[in-house]
């Protein structure tokens, strides 16, 4: 399934494809994002978790607080894997263990993130809408940058869905970064493609030269500003936030 997601659950099921394939390819560390506002992880993650079973991987799920650990257990009727707390020192892996999904850790967690991910040596890590990054947690300069050289650059994104205005930047590994552009008639084009995440300005150039071709073309139709998946999802964004 290529292309942008019209609903939640399409995007949860590429997003679970993406991360098939990068643990069959053997990496390690893989995140997935879906940056969609007011978006719930909650019911994302009792989506995503089969994935590891289907994979036939022993694996244990990691909350960034053990209350949100115990929600989890409590909606999810008790599964029979582990569900902890990411600071729960019993939560740590076991030999058996072959993988652990971390569920929206924050950069308060971001040295627990990073001691479990070096523990989990020949596993599989795999982050779910982690937000590692807070400036006004990890700050600025030389010890962000270490972070970033350290650890966050070991991390591979699998899967990155984030609309924003007019558009809409994706990844689904072990494809490249596309932005789709919202048309007028509320599908989506390709616009372009990059082999790492393009920067703020990247995509605007983008929207830029598209600008350029619409003005010497007259068959070309009129973007929209506002709108898409924004719209398309707007009725999954509510159902899941109730």
């Amino acid at each position: 399934m290529t292309g942008v997601p019209r609903s939640i659950e399409a995007a949860v099921d590429q997003a679970k494809e993406a991360t098939r394939a990068a643990i069959q390819a053997g990496l390690p560390r893989i995140v997935v994002n879906l940056n969609i506002p007011e978006l719930k992880v909650m019911p994302i993650a009792e989506q995503f978790y089969p994935l590891l079973n289907e994979l036939e991987l022993p694996f244990k799920m990691y909350f960034p607080d053990a209350g949100a650990a115990a929600l989890a257990r409590r909606d999810w009727d008790n599964p029979d894997f582990s569900i902890r707390g990411i600071n729960e020192i019993k939560g740590r892996l076991e030999p058996d263990d072959e993988a652990c999904l971390i569920i929206e850790p924050s950069a308060v967690e971001v040295n627990e993130v990073e001691a479990l991910c070096n523990e989990a040596t020949g596993k599989y890590v795999v982050m779910l809408n982690p937000k590692l990054e807070d400036i006004a947690v990890v700050g600025i300069g030389y010890a962000a940058r270490q972070l970033r050289d350290r650890f966050l650059s070991t991390l591979e994104t699998a899967y990155y869905l984030q609309p924003l205005t007019g558009a809409t930047l994706l990844r689904i590994y072990p494809g490249p970064w596309q932005v789709w552009g919202e048309t007028a008639d509320d599908d989506y084009e390709l616009l372009g493609e990059f082999p790492t995440k393009p920067s703020e300005e990247a995509i605007a150039n983008l929207f830029a030269d598209d600008s350029d071709s619409d003005d010497n073309s007259s068959s070309s139709p009129p973007r929209p500003k506002k709108g898409g998946l924004f719209t398309e999802l707007g009725q999954f964004i509510r159902a899941l936030t109730q």
